[in-house]
């Protein structure tokens, strides 16, 4: 036998001596801690007064997001914050969910704080994007007004076109539709591949994600992985109707290297939590939650959503949904978050607290 051998069957012998002269207590001290691994940070800012019968007070709203922003990057000023999550020679990309409308999707209060704070980082309006995956959402939810105030860009992402290079292949065939790439070529192996939009892959350089705190039927919510992913790719109808294809194709295309790599933030629009409806505008399933929610870590924002519209379904004793768990804890294995809500540490200003 040699040195080597003697020497690691000598140090096995101790290690299994030590572990039977240890009670359990002690066992239990040398092994890892229950919630080892990576841990999510989310700050949380809340107003009383940040809305009034449903509508957003701006004001408010603004001084939510700058406390948001300098208390998630540590900064003393408002331009240092921002500076500090993109540069002014970024194209920043500003993704909204649009389609719900003015009141349950992505509230242009919101963005306009999220804007102004960008201004006053010294970032032209030019290199300002406000973006969905349609135009026409955009301009029926608000954001022409927004965009003609500060002097920046709508874009659709459909409107840019989509890029030959960059895309998601699955064996998955899909229903092409118009304005997809492919729509209406010819050949084997066509509506294989969702194509990633121009607007990432030529235009934006950094993406700042703002989500609404609003149930999805089969993603469970429509928050920063779903919005981002199905609104930057063509041929999505092949996800949208099952929710085990949206577990796997969510996280996949979110980690695609134009859309993951670019994010520099995410919020959660909290002021209002719509807990049925998805994408369709209903007030009157909605609860008042008079919040914003800031992170680097979409998964951990949205699986805090998913809380709340449990919490608020059970409040209205409205039937129970079971979320779609796995869309997130696919994106945890892909490392793009946590998913445990024992791994989040949730800070406002009145500390940190773990979610149990």
């Amino acid at each position: 036998m040699s040195l080597w051998s003697k020497t690691s069957l000598f140090l096995g012998l101790c290690v299994c001596l030590l572990a039977l002269s240890q009670g359990p207590a002690e066992a239990a001290a040398h092994s890892s801690p229950p919630n080892a691994g990576p841990r999510a940070r989310v700050v949380t800012v809340d107003d009383s007064e940040a809305t009034e019968a449903f509508r957003p007070r701006p004001g408010i709203v603004r001084m939510m997001v700058n406390r948001g922003i300098t208390n998630l990057t540590g900064k003393a000023s408002l331009p240092e914050a921002w500076r500090s999550l993109v540069s002014t020679q970024d194209i920043v990309g500003i993704k909204v969910f649009s389609q719900p409308g003015i009141h349950s999707g992505t509230r242009p209060a919101v963005v306009a704080a999220v804007v102004e704070g960008l201004l006053a980082a010294g970032l032209p309006p030019k290199h300002i994007i406000v973006w969905d995956r349609q135009l026409t959402d955009l301009r029926l939810a608000g954001y022409s007004d927004l965009a003609k105030r500060y002097g920046i860009r709508l874009a659709g992402s459909v409107q840019a076109g989509y890029d030959e290079k960059s895309f998601y292949d699955t064996a998955l065939l899909g229903h092409l539709v118009w304005g997809d790439l492919e729509f209406g070529r010819k050949g084997e192996g066509l509506g294989r591949k969702s194509f990633v939009s121009k607007l990432l892959t030529q235009e934006i350089t950094r993406i700042i994600n703002v989500t609404p705190l609003l149930n999805h039927n089969l993603a469970g919510v429509s928050g920063n992985l779903y919005s981002l992913a199905m609104g930057s790719v063509d041929n999505t109808v092949r996800f949208e109707t099952d929710a085990e294809r949206l577990a796997v194709a969510v996280p996949e295309i979110y980690n695609l290297t134009n859309l993951s790599d670019h994010v520099a933030l995410n919020i959660v629009d909290a002021l209002i939590c719509q807990y049925e409806g998805g994408e369709r505008g209903l007030l009157h399933y909605s609860a008042t939650l008079n919040q914003l929610r800031f992170s680097h870590d979409p998964v951990a924002l949205d699986v805090l959503s998913l809380q709340d519209l449990e919490r608020q379904r059970q409040a209205a004793d409205a039937p129970i949904v079971k979320p779609n768990m796995d869309l997130y804890n696919n994106a945890a294995l892909l490392e793009l978050g946590v998913s445990d809500l024992q791994k989040i540490d949730v800070e406002n200003d009145h500390g940190t607290r773990t979610i149990r």
